[in-house]
């Protein structure tokens, strides 16, 4: 039987990341920023990787961490990169790309370049991770979408809807397969966040309007929401999470 009334542990000391070793893809800016400052203060040595490596640098800076030109769609790239690596506990893909093209005027060129960087990366990144994980467990991030559950009907955006929809369902997958390593595989699905990345929709005020109308929340989400998901499920406070996909969203997908 278990105690009726267990002793409980000091819960604030479960987000430390003291000796832990996190890789940022994306990291530059945007979310992947935000999310390597919570890391850096939860005591985590970040390694960003990003093509800006102007930005990246800056970044890392910032955290006192190191900043790697990588790309994440080339696989030598991101064997070698995470080869290079000491040690590895955590892995946060935060790369993406996204076309607001409609689906009749899509070239395929197109659509690979939406799917390579936000599907064929994360499983490329979470893989050579876990090759590290597989000697003392890990936690894995993988950055999708509301666009990964459900259509949207403020603009046309196939690929990127497609992309987001199959890392839902991948972290599953390897949730799944690497829990017997101790290996934790979640996704956080954010709404609209206030970043470079949708610089485009900024542009167009009766869309901006039209989203928050749809967010019970009444507002986009920032960057620090998202970085604040990120260190739970990262931390040892999210220890028995896994395979989820975790909304972000301001009650989007509530309604």
């Amino acid at each position: 039987m278990p105690e009726l009334r267990p002793p409980i542990p000091d819960i604030a000391s479960l987000f430390r990341l003291e000796g832990k070793t996190a890789v940022i893809t994306g990291g530059a800016s945007g979310i992947g920023r935000a999310a390597g400052h919570a890391l850096a203060q939860a005591g985590a040595n970040v390694v960003l990787f990003d093509l800006n490596t102007e930005l990246a640098g800056e970044t890392a800076d910032e955290i006192s961490g190191i900043a790697l030109a990588v790309d994440v769609t080339d696989e030598d790239a991101v064997v070698e990169a995470f080869a290079g690596l000491k040690r590895c506990d955590i892995v946060v893909t935060c790369a993406g790309h996204s076309l607001r093209t409609p689906s009749l005027d899509l070239a395929m060129a197109d659509w690979e370049s939406v799917i390579d960087i936000n599907l064929s990366s994360t499983f490329l990144c979470a893989r050579e991770g876990a090759r590290h994980m597989t000697q003392h467990g890990g936690s894995i991030i993988a950055l999708a979408s509301i666009m990964g559950h459900v259509g949207n009907r403020l603009f046309p955006n196939p690929a990127y809807h497609a992309s987001k929809g199959g890392v839902v369902n991948l972290v599953r997958a390897l949730a799944t397969e690497w829990a017997p390593h101790d290996i934790r595989v979640n996704a956080i699905a954010p709404t609209f966040v206030e970043t470079p990345f949708i610089a485009g929709v900024f542009e167009q005020p009766e869309i901006v309007d039209a989203i928050v109308d749809n967010t019970p929340l009444g507002r986009m989400a920032t960057a620090t929401d998202v970085a604040a998901a990120v260190l739970y499920l990262a931390s040892p406070a999210a220890a028995m999470v896994t395979g989820i996909s975790m909304p972000v969203d301001g009650g989007w997908l509530a309604h």
